[in-house]
């Protein structure tokens, strides 16, 4: 039996691998949230190794508020790539694979086709700086690993998250103002989830994943395809990123291409 670590427990994703755990006899899962396990204490992450032995470890821990990072970019770098690089260091010290969840925001949006593994990053947020710094501390110091960036991440169930967002404010009858020049692929967690699962399952080629649900739109796309599919009246305004006072810049255009890099 296969024993995986789950970081990050209490977050929309954690959350999302804790629904479908059970349906695998062969892997055993042992959740820490953030109380259980700090990932940014080099001591809390050996103590966890040394009560336990894993095979991989799922690092669902994350700093992802993007905004924030550009007030706070030391603390976003304390988690998304110091933190990943003491949970590196001891994954290789214990013969566990480590799966890294990275984002599409380690690219620029600059492109007009969907991003692929050969693509060079350059991220134009700190959250992005941050979670490349975690890739390549990855790349580093282990052999044996998954980076599996995903895009525009989101529950149905857990967590706060854009999806929920917009049923609430539909649901009480808000205007919704919405993005529109912002293109990607909205990503369930619990698809990402089972993705993440077969990784270990079907023995998986080491190295660099994208993975996203594939179907390309703006935030204005999304919105409206939330409301249609819960069946809900809402009033959605079309607006541009220029209109919003965002600290980060995002990308324009940050669809992944699902594909790997033998």
């Amino acid at each position: 039996m296969k024993r995986v670590l789950v970081t990050g427990a209490n977050g929309q994703l954690g959350m999302s691998l804790r629904d479908i755990a059970g349906e695998y006899n062969d892997l055993e899962f042992d959740f820490k949230s953030s109380a259980d396990l700090d990932i940014t204490s080099s001591k809390s992450i050996e103590e966890v190794f040394e009560r336990s032995r894993y095979d991989y470890c799922i690092n669902c821990a994350a700093y992802t508020a993007v905004d924030k990072a550009e007030e706070e970019p030391e603390k976003a770098f304390a988690v998304n790539a110091d933190a990943v690089h003491m949970l590196a260091e001891t994954c290789k010290e214990n013969n566990v694979v480590l799966i890294q969840i990275s984002t599409d925001y380690v690219f620029d949006g600059e492109k007009t086709r969907p991003y692929t593994i050969a693509d060079l990053p350059n991220p134009i947020n700190v959250y992005g700086q941050s979670k490349l710094k975690g890739e390549i501390h990855v790349q580093e110091i282990l052999k044996e690993f998954f980076i599996v960036r995903v895009s525009w991440l989101y529950s149905k169930k857990h967590g706060k998250n854009f999806y929920k967002t917009i049923l609430k404010k539909a649901g009480s009858g808000e205007e919704l103002k919405i993005v529109s020049d912002q293109y990607g692929c909205p990503t369930d967690t619990a698809n990402l989830s089972q993705y993440l699962i077969s990784l270990i399952c079907n023995d998986e080629t080491f190295g660099i994943k994208h993975f996203c649900d594939g179907k390309i739109m703006n935030w204005y796309d999304f919105a409206i395809d939330i409301i249609e599919s819960n069946h809900l009246k809402g009033r959605v305004k079309k607006i541009k990123t220029a209109d919003l006072s965002l600290k980060a810049k995002r990308p324009k255009y940050s669809v992944l291409e699902v594909s790997t890099l033998q």
